[in-house]
C-alpha cells in the first residue's frame, strides 16, 4: 500500500495561533487536524505514517520520531520507502479522500498541492530516490527546480480542500465553514464560533464545552465527498 507520511509536531504547535488558543488548546487543536488528515489519506487508500518531531502515540498508525529539521528528516527517510509517497501536513482539516487521490493519481513523477504564499502542502513523489524535498520560503519554486534538475515530470494540482493549511487566527473562519471533521468539532468545543460584523466574516469565543486534553483519535475512513 501506498504510503502518505505525515510531518507532525505535537509540541507548542501553531504558536501563531497563541492570541485564541493556549498551547494545551493548540495541542488539542492540532491532534484532532492530524486525525482528519490521517482519515483522509486512509479513506483514498494510502497507509499513514507520522513522522513526528517528540514521541507521540497516534491510535493504529506508524509513528517515526525525527527532532532534526523538517527538510532533514524526510530527505533521511524518503530513500527508505518503497514505492510512490505522499508528503502531507498535519494542518489540512479539510482534506478529503477525493481531493488525495486527485494528487496521487497525477501522471508526472511529482505532483504538489501548493499552498498560501508558496509553500507546499502536498507532494506526490514517484520515485523517492530521484528526489529530495526543500521545505519553507518558497518551498514550491524550490521543489519545482529540483523535479526539473532530476529530469522529473511535474504537475501543479490546484485544491481548496489541499490549499488552506491552518495557521493564523482568520485560516479558522474557512475551518468552521466548510469543515465537517473533528478538527471543526475540537474548535467549537473550545468555544469558537463564527461572528459577522459589519458583512465581514470574524471569530468569537464563549465559554469552552470540554477540556482540551481529551484524546482525539482518527475518524473512520467514510465519504468521498470533496473539491
Amino acid at each position: 500500500m501506498p504510503v502518505a507520511v505525515i510531518p507532525f509536531r505535537p509540541v507548542n504547535p501553531k504558536t501563531r495561533l497563541s492570541g485564541l488558543l493556549s498551547q494545551a488548546e493548540r495541542e488539542a487543536f492540532a491532534r484532532a487536524m492530524l486525525a482528519d488528515v490521517v482519515g483522509a489519506v486512509r479513506a483514498a487508500g494510502l497507509d499513514p505514517l507520522v513522522l513526528s518531531t517528540h514521541p507521540y502515540d497516534c491510535s493504529g498508525v506508524e509513528v517515526r520520531v525525527a527532532p532534526v529539521g523538517l527538510s532533514d528528516a524526510l530527505n533521511a527517510l524518503l530513500p527508505t520507502l518503497e514505492g510512490p509517497v505522499l508528503v502531507i501536513m498535519a494542518d489540512l482539516p479539510l482534506a478529503t479522500p477525493e481531493a488525495v487521490r486527485r494528487l496521487v493519481e497525477a501522471a508526472a513523477d511529482v505532483a504538489i498541492a501548493p499552498g498560501r504564499g508558496g509553500g507546499t502542502n502536498a507532494i506526490h513523489i514517484r520515485h523517492p530516490v530521484q528526489f529530495h524535498v526543500d521545505y519553507y520560503e518558497i518551498s514550491i519554486s524550490k521543489h519545482l527546480a529540483i523535479a526539473a534538475a532530476a529530469g522529473l515530470s511535474v504537475e501543479v494540482v490546484d485544491s481548496f480542500r489541499l490549499y488552506l493549511d491552518l495557521d493564523e487566527e482568520e485560516d479558522l473562519v474557512d475551518l468552521l465553514i466548510h469543515g465537517d471533521g473533528q478538527a471543526r468539532v475540537c474548535l467549537e468545543s473550545l468555544g469558537i464560533r463564527l461572528a459577522v460584523t459589519r458583512g465581514r466574516v470574524g471569530l468569537e469565543r464563549h465559554p469552552a464545552l470540554h477540556d482540551a486534553h481529551v484524546p482525539v483519535r482518527p475518524r473512520k475512513a467514510t465519504g468521498t465527498a470533496g473539491r
